[in-house]
């Protein structure tokens, strides 16, 4: 299982960056993956390609935008690179401004999984990112970040005991003339491997809490696939960008603006399902 830091080359923590605008930001942030042999410039192409056909939906929570494509031939080593703008710039999104630009690229759908796990743990982590966000260097912002790798374990099981705790009383017991739950949800981006698994995080943290974990299955997914598995799905989170490509697919679509944040998710189930409290 890797940790976040394992998959940051030596050199891929950049701060101070100046892009003029969000697309130099994504290639500014993927230099240093080039440089390492880990992607080629034409995967820089694809991931701004996907915000130009898609719109800026990798702004997945305030100031923070996660670049990437789909895998492909110009990705040979699944790798992230971190980079910290000087000056914030604007995506088009309602979570601008961006100081964060971190580029992943992936060689596959399941590599990478528990890396952006802990990455979506250490965006809950206000106090983390803070720090993080001010770094005076590359070296220091590396070191930040082996220090969140290292606390990944206590930050994850923090939060499961937090979930644990939090709301026992919730019951997925329902008045007789509602319809029956399906058992599926859908997360879903534009590649299926990026946000939509941040949102599948977050989303799972939430139904945890409740205690419906063992009841849903959870399945982050891209926007053609999504087209065909909606009907086996109870509801569909997306980006507001994402829920314009799909359409209506004939069941309802939550609009998620902060991929990070359980209050947000929490509420957009409750307007899907009935809660039962005790």
């Amino acid at each position: 299982m890797s940790k976040l830091i394992d998959l940051i080359p030596q050199g891929a923590t950049l701060v101070g960056v100046e892009p003029k605008d969000w697309p130099a930001a994504i290639r500014a942030a993927a230099q240093p993956l080039i440089h390492n042999g880990c992607i080629e410039p034409a995967y820089v192409d694809a991931m701004i390609g996907v915000v130009e056909e898609h719109g800026p939906y990798i702004v997945i929570a305030p100031g923070f935008a996660l670049a990437h494509a789909q895998a492909s031939e110009h990705v040979h080593a699944t790798s992230l690179s971190w980079c910290n703008l000087a000056t914030p710039i604007e995506f088009g999104h309602k979570n601008d401004p961006v100081d964060v630009v971190v580029v992943l690229a992936a060689q596959d759908t399941g590599s990478h999984r528990a890396a952006l796990k802990a990455l979506a743990a250490l965006l809950q982590d206000a106090g983390a990112m803070k720090r993080i966000r001010t770094a005076e260097s590359g070296e220091d912002l590396r070191d930040l970040l082996l220090k969140a790798s290292d606390e990944d374990a206590q930050r994850l099981e923090a939060r499961q005991s937090s979930s644990a705790d939090g709301r026992s009383g919730i019951s997925i017991e329902a008045p007789s003339d509602l319809p029956a739950s399906k058992g599926k949800i859908l997360t879903v981006c534009g590649n299926g491997l990026g946000t939509s698994l941040f949102l599948k995080n977050t989303l799972e943290q939430v139904l945890a809490a409740w205690g419906w974990a063992s009841l849903f299955t959870v399945e982050a997914t891209d926007t053609i696939s999504a087209k065909g598995k909606a009907s086996d799905a109870d509801c569909i989170l997306t980006s507001g960008e994402i829920a314009r490509t799909l359409g209506d697919l004939g069941v309802p679509m939550c609009i998620i603006e902060n991929f990070t944040s359980e209050a947000e998710i929490d509420a957009a189930l409750r307007e899907i399902y009935w809660i039962g409290e005790e």
